[in-house]
């Protein structure tokens, strides 16, 4: 049994992380401040046994006793980090600032959830992790663009000067139960739209590109990447791509809806394509996704059904 920390482990992936972790023996203790997680996502480890939550803020420094830390805690999605953008900021170089410091007073290893905006709107495609990217440092979207791109030099700054072992995953565009309903990502928002009969909002003309994990292969990876004896950046994520409007037709398919699509202005700085290579992630930790997006999108559909009901 290894005493694991997972910072914003009550948001979604962080839920399933702990869930998984504490499945296998661990003795979890997942912190949380409950900005966007909930802990109706992690209520039936509550109780459980081997299990801690503790309501926190990774801004403010915290002195834990722990052999791992999976630092998950940050706003992910554009409309909860731009409604605080320094608050945002805070949150990945402070946050990534103290439990690298945690991490340091526990010699434990450490794994930064990084992500995919690191590129930026890539003139590089498919983004391989040793293109730099192309971020606009004060655009809308930078306080979470660059504030992971902050932490991602902190943690390879505090390999160097400490000899700290480090992780570092760039996770791409991920989806699944205990996703937000209100998190404004395209998943949520097209199967939320979708289930209400509302029509499906594209913005732009759909023709632009992401590529869609399943959340069970995403902390598949990140276990393997905790330990394995990589430090990373190395791209996760699933390579097959599709248009945001082809999205949208799964979506109406699959849930059978009467909505129509409709269209409105693109976000600044939206990136037009998003897809990873990941022959890293295949190299080095022998992953590749099982999960396909029509499978995917049914067990998602399945959850967004019963939260409504």
């Amino acid at each position: 049994m290894k005493k694991v920390l997972v910072t914003g482990g009550a948001g979604f992936l962080g839920s399933h992380l702990c869930k998984t972790l504490h499945k296998q023996g661990h003795y979890v203790i997942c912190l949380d401040n409950l900005y966007t997680g909930s802990k109706d996502n992690i209520s039936e480890l509550i109780d459980s046994g081997n299990f801690e939550f503790i309501e926190h803020d990774v801004i403010e420094p915290i002195d834990l006793n722990v052999e791992e830390i999976y630092n998950l805690a940050c706003p992910a999605s554009p409309i909860h980090y731009q409604q605080d953008p320094i608050f945002t900021l805070k949150t990945s170089i402070w946050g990534a600032l103290n439990m690298l410091e945690l991490a340091r007073k526990n010699r434990a290893k450490i794994l930064q959830t990084s992500t995919s905006e690191v590129y930026g709107d890539p003139e590089v495609h498919p983004q391989v992790e040793s293109y730099k990217g192309s971020v606009n440092p004060i655009g809308i979207r930078a306080c979470y663009d660059e504030g992971k791109r902050a932490a991602e030099t902190l943690f390879f700054d505090y390999q160097r000067k400490h000899d700290l072992d480090i992780k570092v995953v760039r996770i791409f565009n991920t989806y699944g139960p205990n996703m937000h309903p209100q998190d404004g990502r395209v998943v949520s928002n097209f199967i939320v739209q979708a289930l209400e009969g509302k029509d499906i909002t594209i913005y732009g003309d759909g023709s632009q590109t992401r590529s869609f994990c399943y959340y069970q292969d995403l902390i598949d990876v990140i276990m393997l990447m905790m330990e394995s004896s990589e430090s990373g950046p190395i791209n996760i994520g699933n390579p097959n791509e599709f248009t945001i409007k082809e999205l949208a037709e799964n979506v109406l398919e699959l849930t059978q809806s009467q909505s129509k699509i409709t269209y409105q202005d693109l976000p600044s700085d939206d990136p037009k394509v998003r897809r990873p290579d990941i022959s890293l992630a295949n190299e080095k930790l022998n992953w590749t996704p099982r999960i396909q997006l029509k499978e995917g999108l049914q067990e998602t559909i399945k959850y967004f059904s019963s939260i409504k009901k």
